[in-house]
């Protein structure tokens, strides 16, 4: 049987830090990821030199950018990996540093992400083999989750309006958060009422893609106590699975079945149920996005989404808080940091730590992120 993190050594989130997600400025890149980086260090309360190896998350920078930011605070020769992985990079990044801890390879890894836009064209697969897309200027992403909005409001008999409203939560969540791009709260109107992108997704239905860092330190049990970190630090990392696209009977919810697939492992190797978990943070880039993956993931019913988001079930001090950070809507969507963000904003939760967006009880998180459809990445945690 392949090894599952719940068969390895324990692994435990000890630090977590950000650079706030933002428009593109003139700020450099290792500015960015040096600030995260300081602050999960501090988070932890233990020094650079104790970190046993590294792997940086990016999609948007050239070749091989955390030697020229991480030699800022000292050059000790530890390895650096480089992960892209679309959207998905931080996630990965966050798996493969865990596993690193887990296989006892290593007793204190960071993982960080960081990215800023550099205008420049993204690569599709059809491009890299010399074959050109048909479709490229037409089904672009919010084209492509436009039309499933369309499906979605269809088939379970809601309104445009009523999946508008996850815009309202995240962007509520968004303004308690020091960290996000968006901090300022939207009624409906508002939402409904910004400029049009495409059908009905208006700009505050979608996600700003802008730049930032987050950064997250991971620990075995010999270095929580070899290196002193408070009791009050650790978050357990309860399972972690990776899963890529298949071919599907419904072609165009593919993100949405590999969500389903990737969730059931992860939470299998929790030993908990979808409907346990006190805080998700998952892949709301688009509105209908969030409605989409909580059925997927086993959340609630098919088609209940909408009803219970209307009830506030997944409000801060609902049923469970989806998306308290803010979500990609409010919180932003660097890419390289976004999936490390999420973990970062469990751990805070976990500890009873997050301040205005605090979610009263929280034992238990959920991390999802998908990486152009193609990859998705789930992790669980938990509190001791």
């Amino acid at each position: 049987m392949p090894q599952s993190l719940a068969r390895m050594r324990p692994v435990y989130v000890v630090g977590v830090g950000w650079h706030r997600y933002q428009p593109l400025s003139d700020t450099p890149y290792p500015a960015l990821g040096l600030a995260a980086v300081r602050g999960a260090l501090a988070d932890a309360g233990v020094e650079w030199p104790a970190v046993e190896s590294a792997y940086m998350a990016t999609a948007l920078l050239p070749m091989a950018p955390g030697r020229p930011m991480l030699r800022h605070l000292g050059a000790t020769g530890l390895p650096i990996v480089h992960i892209e992985n679309a959207s998905a990079s931080g996630s990965a990044a966050f798996r493969q540093a865990c596993m690193e801890v887990a296989s006892g390879c290593s007793d204190l890894v960071l993982a960080v992400g960081v990215d800023k836009p550099t205008g420049g064209p993204v690569a599709r697969g059809e491009q890299a083999c010399g074959i050109d897309h048909l479709a490229d200027d037409a089904i672009v992403p919010f084209t492509h989750f436009a039309l499933l909005a369309d499906q979605y409001a269809q088939r379970w008999g809601v309104s445009h309006d009523d999946i508008a409203r996850v815009a309202v939560k995240n962007h509520g969540n968004g303004a308690k958060n020091p960290f996000a791009q968006r901090q300022q709260a939207r009624t409906l109107e508002e939402v409904l009422g910004g400029r049009a992108v495409s059908g009905r997704l208006t700009t505050l239905q979608c996600t700003p893609v802008g730049e930032g860092a987050a950064a997250v330190i991971v620990a075995s049990e010999d270095a929580i106590r070899r290196l002193g970190i408070g009791a009050d630090k650790p978050i357990r990392v309860t399972g972690s699975a990776a899963r890529s696209q298949r071919v599907y009977d419904e072609p165009t919810r593919f993100d949405a079945n590999l969500t389903a697939e990737t969730t059931q492992l992860a939470i299998a190797e929790s030993g908990l149920r979808a409907d346990q978990f006190d805080i998700v943070e998952l892949h709301d880039a688009f509105t209908v996005e969030e409605v989409e993956y909580v059925e997927a993931m086993g959340m609630c019913k098919p088609g209940q989404a909408v009803p219970l988001l209307k009830e506030g079930a997944w409000d801060i001090g609902g049923r469970c808080a989806v998306n308290p950070s803010g979500g990609l809507i409010a919180m932003g969507h660097p890419i390289g940091p976004t999936g490390l963000g999420q973990i970062g904003e469990i751990t805070l939760q976990l500890r009873g730590a997050a301040g205005a967006r605090q979610h009263a009880g929280a034992k238990t998180g959920l991390a999802h992120m998908v990486g152009v459809g193609a990859v998705c990445y789930v992790h669980t945690l938990q509190r001791d």
